[in-house]
């Protein structure tokens, strides 16, 4: 599935440093609001083990066993306060959000930084503030957009017998909103209850935030972990959300000694090894302090907010097709040639559509490489499972 996940939060906050440290791409960092004026686009990976650690011979496309899947990252402008009603970046920043399927919120954990992203003292601004106000604007948003011709749509389904959540979708289709959200909203408010012609502006917001929540989950990066205030990280923790302390600082400087030879680090790793005894005396400082940070934390963050996004939030499952389920290639040789990743619950012959329609239409079984055992069309994939798929010939 085409999978896109969106960097959101206020300016300053460290997005742009979170996105350079996922991506290696050459973005403009600076610490002033509005650095990033429009979205970055980039390729960033979740890591998975590798099937063929079950194999004598290794795939080659996996390092020491970790398997990289390749995700879309898009890094949206800064959002501030009324971006609903186009102050700042506003629009712009909504529009680019519409693409994603999931956020991770950067938040400055360490409240060095205003509700506008301007500097202040680290601790003088409250972190939940930002969190509730990122929620906040994207309902409003959302409300602005099914609230603008509401009147007349509502009469229209009265008087046409239209289904509610089908002009709803329609709607709200440019926000990247599906009649399976909408459904889903619809039941958890009640609101599929009530007649639609007395819902109240409150009823609206309601539905508008649970759509919020259901078509756009959110996990937070409490970014410059390594210099906030302890119960600044206590309070994010205790929100019912995925929290995870961040330092993309400290990320994007172990990638680019990588990069430079100067270090061996995979992403996401509790250490790294240094390949040079020649440092400079400033850097072998880096270094040091890169590691507290580090012992300190676990890891960086960066690479397990990513994981967990995919994995936890959207319950994504990696299923790798293959042609020959002997020696799990294609018909070149290749060993597990490719990737997918997949909503968890996910069929063998949903598979066969992700790779190609036609195969897809022409589908007859499944085989289940590791087991050899045929498997239907409605047999549920495992992550991790390597699947052939058998197509009539065209």
């Amino acid at each position: 599935m085409s999978m896109t996940i969106g960097l959101a939060g206020k300016p300053n906050a460290g997005k742009s440093t979170f996105f350079k440290a996922a991506t290696l791409a050459d973005v403009e960092i600076a610490n002033y609001p509005f650095t990033t004026i429009n979205a970055n686009h980039g390729v960033t990976y979740v890591q998975v083990e590798c099937p063929c650690k079950d194999k004598e011979k290794t795939c080659g496309k996996c390092v020491g066993g970790i398997r990289f899947v390749p995700i879309d990252i898009i890094d949206v402008a800064g959002l501030v306060p009324d971006a609903c009603k186009g102050r700042g970046l506003g629009n712009t920043f909504l529009d680019e959000l519409r693409q994603a399927q999931a956020i991770i919120h950067v938040v400055d954990a360490s409240g060095g930084t205003d509700a506008e992203g301007n500097p202040v003292g680290i601790g003088d601004h409250n972190p939940l503030d930002d969190v509730i106000f990122l929620n906040r604007e994207i309902t409003m948003w959302l409300y602005g957009i099914l609230e603008r011709n509401w009147l007349k749509l509502a009469r229209k389904i009265q008087a046409e017998g239209l289904k509610l959540e089908v002009v709803i979708t329609e709607q709200l289709a440019g926000a990247g909103i599906r009649e399976s959200h909408v459904n889903a909203a619809l039941m958890e408010t009640g609101l599929a209850r009530v007649d639609h012609l007395k819902w109240s502006e409150e009823d609206m917001i309601r539905l508008c935030d649970a759509m919020r929540e259901i078509s756009k989950p959110l996990l937070i990066a409490a970014n410059k972990a390594d210099i906030a205030p302890g119960e600044n990280l206590n309070k994010l923790k205790e929100l019912d959300r995925i929290v995870v302390p961040t330092s993309a600082a400290a990320e994007l400087a172990l990638k680019s000694a990588a990069k430079n030879g100067i270090i061996r680090y995979t992403p996401g790793d509790r250490n790294f090894d240094v390949l040079s005894e020649d440092l400079p005396k400033a850097q072998k400082k880096g270094l040091e302090a890169i590691q507290k940070v580090i012992e300190r934390l676990g890891t960086t963050g960066v690479q397990e907010c990513i994981n967990r996004t995919v994995f936890e939030l959207l319950d994504l499952i990696v299923v790798y097709p293959v042609e020959d389920e002997g020696k799990w290639s294609d018909k070149n040789g290749n060993m597990l040639p490719d990737a997918y990743l997949m909503k968890r619950g996910s069929t063998c012959h949903e598979l066969a559509y992700q790779i190609h329609t036609e195969i897809g239409d022409r589908f007859l079984y499944a085989v289940d490489a590791r087991t050899r055992l045929r498997l239907g069309e409605k047999h549920e994939m495992k992550n991790g499972d390597v699947i052939k798929i058998v197509s009539t010939a065209k």
